[in-house]
């Protein structure tokens, strides 16, 4: 959810990156308005249902990639014959 969020909340993302590193040691003071702005849109993506949804689903969907076995549990039953 993080991730996504970041991604549509790029603008403010890089607004606060760009004071971040203008301002150097001073940036708790001088970048609390792009901290502010950049708060409350990942916020609002937060509290979104329909953008939880979303992300669950995309997580339910890679998790699912990596659940499928490479090889059936049936076929890995099997006993293979043994080479003499």
């Amino acid at each position: 959810m993080r991730k996504m969020s970041r991604e549509r909340c790029s603008e403010q993302v890089q607004d606060f990156t760009k004071c971040c590193k203008d301002s150097g040691i001073l940036m708790v003071v001088k970048c609390q308005k792009q901290n502010s702005a950049l708060k409350e849109c990942l916020t609002a993506y937060y509290n979104d249902p329909a953008f939880y949804e979303e992300c669950k689903l995309e997580y339910l969907k890679e998790r699912e990639k990596f659940r499928k076995p490479a090889m059936s549990t049936k076929r890995r039953l099997q006993k293979f014959p043994t080479s003499m």
